[in-house]
């Protein structure tokens, strides 16, 4: 049965002081699911109210109404409001983050470095409304300040949370259900939430008028007077080689799995003991990993020798032959604190500089533009780290540096002479291009040789990543998180930096590379190494793949895996609504992403013109950030971006309500 929509009319709680779900609010939707009726169309006069449309019910969206709960007192002067809340999934998670998926699946963030709320650091118009972390949140049940309903595996998870645990989804779940329910309780009294378990389809309606949003399986639109897409990850249809490879599979009756959220992948066809190529070494092959070796049954034990772990297989796995571009996993998550003091950032890129880009002349080059500016940045994060915590490694004082190498080029041979003559040993100097490219030019006799070095090469990146010897690595991570606060403002600046940013900023928790060796050691895991390729066979009826690490070695196989979500496209999008907005004008970048207004995030035409009516955030646009979510104190652009778009919002009504009445 399809779901109707609940009207929730919060109460107005203390941010101070976190509320606990509202027992309302949970009647509400068990009312809605027993009799599947749309409360709101049972609302007198409905179509009077003002409305806002937001279209997907995850973090995006919920960081949108809570910033709409804090500024809605300044802005709206106690006007009413209806917010229709669109998704088919519940809201806080969404699709994402949704509850019903594997218990093994964990965040890639210590519960200590996630949370929903802005702080001081957020460069924003509107007031901070201070929240609880993951690991503060857990702490308040724990202590029974919060009363949540959690199932008991994720109630005992909770239980022995710490601030440097990597939480299960499921609990992240939970939080983001609760953030959901807090910002519900904030609102003024005068602003209702209307909740649409059901899909958007379609936005129509002219630029100077209020807007249709049409939902499945219902006859008549959705009236919004302003709509906000919070669409999140999206579902592609296949590429040019992804469609030849889906066609290859069909015609000789091979297994192969497209880019998709691993989560929602059928993994029934990849058969115990069989191999399969897996191209992509990122989060979601940790996530494809998980699931086919824990989630049949197999179980790690920790009395290697040192203490290392040793799987025991079920029987059940397959044989995944992973490879990739660089043929190295992400970069674990660093395991210790920031001691002492931080790097002052920005400092090399910041907003003079992102001001200096947008005032060139014709479109910037991202390679010859900004990356200098940005390996200038890192640079400077790593070595004022090197030179502060560990000056004995160093061979003039920091001053003395910091002053010769803001006045170098950035990229320039001075800065390069420069590092040389102050850091002695090479291996303190930030060499990007061996981080990007670890295996570059390395060569194994056979495939066996290449398994020992990338057991070593993983071993080696566990230890230093939780070593506060190489402490420089944790303010290169701070820099990382500020250049990206700053790149939004420049739109689309192509798939290569986000891909470098999370392989080294967003890698996988120590403890799954321990179990990726076990699992190497086991045998049910086998390294490709760099430059993969995969082909189709036709001889053969096989997929086939190889690598530039191995010269002459190639892997068969009848299954392909493609661990990795697809690229966000506005043209190929299976959401109706995003391609139906494209054709009728919405603008749309080289790169395939929603081209929006870098300020308040309303959607551009293709003469770059903003609709007035309609704004987009999240990773289908070009200023998406790096999570709907973040780390504490490090002004995130997530948060800057919600703040900005609610005010807009807020603002837009107020300013129209005073010419003219909305709803006419």
């Amino acid at each position: 049965m399809s779901l109707g929509s609940a009207a929730t009319h919060p109460e107005t709680l203390s941010a101070a002081s976190p509320p606990n779900p509202r027992p309302g609010a949970a009647r509400l939707l068990n009312d809605r699911a027993l009799t599947g009726q749309a409360i709101s169309d049972r609302v007198p006069n409905a179509a009077l109210v003002p409305s806002v449309v937001i279209v997907g019910a995850g973090p995006r969206a919920t960081g949108v109404i809570e910033r709409i709960a804090a500024n809605a007192p300044e802005l709206l002067d106690g006007a009413r409001l209806d917010i229709h809340l669109v998704d088919p999934h519940p809201p806080g998670g969404g699709r994402i983050w949704r509850h019903d998926q594997s218990r093994l699946l964990w965040m890639n963030s210590m519960a200590e470095d996630v949370t929903m709320f802005g702080d001081e650091s957020v460069e924003q118009e509107g007031p901070v409304r201070p929240g609880p972390s993951l690991a503060e949140w857990a702490e308040l049940v724990r202590t029974g300040a919060l009363a949540v309903d959690l199932e008991p595996e994720t109630a005992a998870e909770l239980a022995e949370l710490t601030g440097q645990t990597f939480a299960s989804r499921r609990l992240q779940s939970a939080y983001l259900g609760w953030v959901y329910e807090r910002a519900l309780a904030d609102l003024p009294p005068h602003i209702t939430v209307h909740e649409h378990r059901r899909r958007a389809t379609r936005v129509s309606g002219p630029r100077d008028g209020r807007q249709q949003v049409w939902l499945a399986d219902r006859p008549t639109p959705l009236l919004a007077d302003l709509v906000v897409l919070a669409l999140g990850h999206l579902d592609a249809e296949p590429d040019a080689e992804q469609s030849a490879l889906a066609a290859f599979a069909q015609e000789h009756q091979l297994t192969h799995i497209p880019p998709e959220f691993t989560a929602d992948s059928d993994l029934s066809a990849l058969r115990p003991g069989e191999p399969v190529i897996v191209r992509g070494f990122g989060l979601a092959f940790i996530d494809l990993m998980v699931l086919l070796t824990e989630g049949r049954g197999g179980r790690y034990t920790d009395d290697g020798p040192d203490g290392a772990l040793i799987y025991h297989p079920s029987g059940r796995e397959p044989v995944l032959h992973v490879g990739s571009r660089r043929g190295v996993p992400y970069h674990s998550k660093l395991g210790y604190p920031l001691r002492g003091e931080a790097p002052p950032l920005p400092r090399f890129f910041g907003p003079a500089e992102v001001d200096a880009l947008l005032a060139r002349p014709g479109p910037l080059d991202f390679r010859r533009d900004v990356w200098p500016l940005i390996e200038k940045e890192l640079g400077f994060a790593h070595y004022h780290r090197l030179f502060t915590a560990h000056p004995h490694r160093t061979s003039v004082d920091w001053p003395d540096f910091e002053e010769k190498y803001a006045a170098c080029d950035p990229g320039g041979p001075e800065l390069q002479a420069l590092v040389t003559a102050s850091v002695p040993d090479p291996a303190d100097r930030l060499d990007l291009d061996t981080l990007d490219r670890p295996l570059a030019g390395l060569r194994h006799t056979d495939a066996d040789s290449l398994q020992d070095g990338l057991r070593g090469y993983i071993e080696a990146d566990l230890a230093r990543a939780h070593d506060p010897a190489h402490s420089p690595d944790l303010a290169v991570f701070l820099a990382l998180l500020s250049v990206y606060g700053q790149l939004v403002r420049l739109g689309d600046v192509g798939p290569w930096w986000h891909g470098f940013f999370s392989y080294l900023a967003s890698g996988p928790p120590g403890p799954r590379l321990r179990q990726l060796l076990a699992l190497s050691r086991a045998g049910v895991v086998r390294f490709l190494g760099a430059d993969m390729t995969v082909t189709a066979d036709p001889e053969r009826g096989v997929f086939r793949a190889d690598g530039a690490s191995v010269p002459g070695h190639a892997v068969e196989a009848r299954a392909l895996v493609e661990a990795r979500l697809p690229a966000p496209s506005v043209v190929r999008s299976r959401d109706t609504l995003l391609r139906g907005l494209h054709t009728d004008g919405a603008a749309a970048t080289p790169a395939g992403l929603l081209a929006v207004d870098p300020v308040d995030l309303r959607v551009l035409d293709r003469t770059g013109r903003p609709h007035p009516r309609r704004f987009a955030v999240g990773a289908h646009t070009d200023a998406r950030s790096s999570g709907a979510f973040a780390r504490p104190r490090t002004n995130a652009p997530a948060f800057r971006q919600n703040d900005a778009t609610a005010r807009a919002l807020l603002t837009f009504l107020r300013d129209a309500s005073c010419r003219t009445p909305l709803s006419a």
